[in-house]
Parts: structure tokens; C-alpha cells; sequence
């Protein structure tokens, strides 16, 4: 994955993650996977951010599935398991355990499939996690959060435009991705997580559609 390439918002993002949600979770139904809950997270999820134009998806599931399963029904989808671009590439196949959270549950699957760069979203990022992994539950209290206070999404933009402009010769965005984590970790104690209701870190959203 190239370097990142920070965008205006599209306000066609919604609308293509909630269609690729529903093939993918079609999918897994097919595949007899099961789901616990579908998020659109990701700076792409926050209404008039600017972000890199690729779409993550969050995928809960009960525990995580046998990899060939999953391998056998994103495959017509043409979504690929990502192996990271560096050996210690970040959140490929587990998640840094947030400050304050339950160590346990952070091992994830991580896919991926690039899209017609002429369209409105360059590829797909799947996240697949746990129900009570802490982590899925911080992306969604980060994402939420920056929907409801338009300082800390100006904030952010102005954070992601400067580290992107720091890594434009990069050869991909490990170190801009790293770079995020003190803004991550003032976020998590201005976002009050983690959350009260969840005291392992881990709640299962509902699915969106």
C-alpha cells in the first residue's frame, strides 16, 4: 500500500461501505461464519473528515474463524487477507492493547482488496475482531467521538494532513499510522473509555446495515 493521500470528505463513503457490508456479511452467512456485529469505522465513517480513501470495515465475530474458512468466502468478493508491509506492520494480526485495557482478546485477521481508483473509494480495509475485544470497542467510541466534537475532528485533520505530508515518500503508512498514537491516547481519556458499561474494554455493537 502506497503512501498516505489525505482527501476530502466524499459523502459517497457511507453509501459504499453499507453496500460492501452487506456482501460481505451475505458472505459469511453463506460460508456459515457467524456475525455478532458490522461497523463502517475509520476516519472515512466520520462525516466531512478528510481522510485516505480507503474504507475500513469492522467485523465482529464470537471468536475468531479458521482463516482457510474465511479465505473460502471473501474469495468471489476478491478480498485478500493482508499480511502487513513491513514484519511488524500495525494491527495485522493483533491489536496494541489501548492504555488502560484488558490485554486479552486483541488478535484480529486483517483483509483487504483494492477498487477502481476513478471511483469514490481507492479499496476496502476488513477488520475482523473479536465481539469483546477491547480494540473494536475503542474505534467505535473514537469514531462516535469525533462525529460529536468538531474540534477534535479539526484537530485530527490538521494531525493527518501533516504526518501525510511528513510521509509522502514513504513506501507505505506504517510510521504515519504509529505516528497517530499520542493523539489516540489524549483521545481515549478526553472519550472517557473505557466506557463504564464495558469493563473489559469490549462491547458488541449492534449490526449495521
Amino acid at each position: 500500500m502506497a503512501a498516505p493521500e489525505i482527501v476530502p470528505y466524499d459523502p459517497a463513503w457511507p453509501s459504499v461501505a453499507s453496500g460492501w457490508i452487506r456482501r460481505i456479511r451475505e458472505a459469511f452467512v453463506q460460508a456459515g461464519i457467524p456475525v455478532a456485529g458490522f461497523q463502517h469505522i475509520g476516519s472515512t465513517a466520520v462525516p466531512g473528515l478528510a481522510a485516505k480513501s480507503y474504507l475500513d470495515l469492522q467485523l465482529l465475530v464470537p471468536a475468531i474463524p479458521d482463516e482457510a474458512a474465511v479465505g473460502t468466502a471473501l474469495g468471489p468478493l476478491q478480498i485478500e487477507r493482508a499480511r502487513g508491509s513491513r514484519p511488524d506492520s500495525p494491527g495485522v494480526d493483533v491489536d496494541t492493547p489501548r492504555p488502560g485495557s484488558d490485554p486479552r482478546h486483541h488478535e484480529k485477521l486483517l483483509y483487504f482488496r483494492e477498487l477502481d481508483q476513478a471511483g469514490p473509494v481507492q479499496g476496502i480495509i476488513l477488520h475482523i475482531r473479536r465481539a469483546d475485544s477491547p480494540f473494536a470497542d475503542f474505534v467505535v467510541a473514537f469514531r462516535d467521538w469525533l462525529r460529536a466534537d468538531p474540534a477534535a475532528r479539526a484537530e485530527y485533520e490538521r494531525l493527518k494532513r501533516s504526518l501525510a505530508e511528513e510521509n509522502a515518500d514513504a513506501d507505505d503508512y506504517d510510521d504515519y499510522t504509529r505516528a497517530k498514537t499520542a493523539f489516540m491516547d489524549r483521545a481515549q481519556t478526553a472519550m472517557g473509555w473505557p466506557r463504564a458499561s464495558a469493563p473489559s474494554g469490549g462491547t458488541a455493537p449492534s449490526l449495521e446495515a
